[in-house]
């Protein structure tokens, strides 16, 4: 059974804009450990590379949380939700700390994807009730 979906559209440039002013302190109020250390990586090979991974993180979050219904209100943070790649490549969201425990109990899994195009990246997630 569906719980709720979500999507969002972010305009690559004014995550772009939001780095130029406030440097590496935006990535890290958005991004999870994980997610810092690869964009980090991506920005030194390739500056526009980072930030439309940042774009596309900072999208699936906004989706993820509309899709559970919370917004940004606790327990969903930020850094408490990471977008990761199962072994197939596919996107997915691992949780961690309070949200996780959040979503356990409500016994939901989640589907994600992501993409983006010159300005903008955009995220589709669906988030389901498993069957028990």
């Amino acid at each position: 059974m569906i719980y709720g979906i979500g999507t969002d559209i972010c305009d690559v440039r004014r995550i772009r804009a939001s780095l130029e002013r406030h440097g590496e302190r935006f990535a890290a109020r958005v991004l999870a450990d994980a997610e810092l250390a690869t964009w980090r990586q991506r920005s030194a090979r390739w500056p526009e590379r980072g930030v439309r991974y940042l774009a596309t993180r900072f999208s699936a979050k906004e989706a993820f949380s509309k899709a559970i219904g919370l917004g940004m209100v606790m327990p969903m943070t930020w850094r408490s939700c990471e977008v990761a790649n199962l072994p197939s490549g596919q996107p997915t969201i691992a949780l961690h700390g309070a949200l996780k425990d959040w979503f356990e109990a409500r016994a939901l899994s989640v589907h994600l994807s992501l993409t983006d195009e010159s300005d903008y990246a955009a995220s589709f997630c669906v988030v389901e009730v498993k069957e028990r």
